[in-house]
């Protein structure tokens, strides 16, 4: 019998690998299996543009940001996993 305890998985880095959208939230899906939701008026840009618009990003940096280039709307992980919005200076 082991009786070492079993350490919980902790992920040390967040790795984008797909985003969703409905018409209130954006839905990013991390490679760990996380899924954050957040509201999409924090993102002006996202939130004026169409669900076509938004369909069409890239991953960039292997996860670490996601971005619009039609809308020229760039976003990191980083941020959306700190609860940063789109009007952050």
């Amino acid at each position: 019998m082991n009786s070492k305890p079993r350490r919980a998985y902790v992920p040390t880095t967040a790795l984008a690998k797909a985003v969703e959208f409905d018409e209130e939230m954006m839905r990013v899906t991390f490679t760990d299996g996380r899924v954050l939701g957040v509201p999409l008026v924090w993102f002006p840009l996202l939130c004026d543009a169409s669900p076509d618009q938004r369909k069409r990003y890239e991953i960039g940096g292997c996860g670490v940001s996601l971005h619009w280039p039609e809308l020229a709307e760039d976003l990191s992980v980083a941020g959306l996993m700190a609860g940063v919005d789109g009007n952050a200076a």
